[in-house]
């Protein structure tokens, strides 16, 4: 099985930029049949990629919250009704729309939401996006290790 790990966000953003570091390291991990796209924003050029992969798993962070969210990881794919919007705006389920419109391919898709605390400027994560990446990092190398 192909899998696909895009993991996206401004690095520049404190923690938006958790998903981003994600899937650094999950590049490095070299994995068969697993490729890890940093991404600092989903753009349409993605739908090309995702055509070609039996699963995609798309890694984010969530907005602030208080307290905390857990990580997510939920399965995803595209509705009636979900187009793309370029930008900040895009959503994963758009993105499947867009490669399910050009390829006519929506391979199993999951997305794994992680905690967040702020988002200021800064390269830094807080301590709780720190936690989220090394639970989310552990979550994923289970899940990528076994044969599906």
């Amino acid at each position: 099985m192909q899998t696909l790990v895009i993991g996206y966000g401004n690095t520049l953003r404190g923690d938006d930029g958790v998903g981003y570091r994600v899937a650094e390291a999950v590049e490095r991990w070299q994995l068969p049949g697993v490729e890890a796209w940093p991404c600092h924003q989903l753009t349409p050029e993605l739908a090309a990629a995702i055509a070609e992969v039996d699963r995609v798993i798309f890694v984010d962070a969530t907005p602030p919250q208080n307290p905390p969210s857990p990580i997510v990881c939920q399965s995803i794919q595209a509705k009636d009704g979900d187009r793309w919007r370029s930008g900040h705006q895009s959503h994963p389920t758009a993105l499947l729309a867009l490669t399910q419109q050009l390829y006519h391919r929506q391979p199993i898709a999951y997305a794994l939401w992680l905690p967040t605390q702020a988002m200021a400027y800064g390269e830094a994560l807080s301590p709780i996006a720190q936690i989220g990446l090394a639970q989310g990092l552990r979550y994923l190398r289970t899940w990528l290790s076994y044969p599906q």
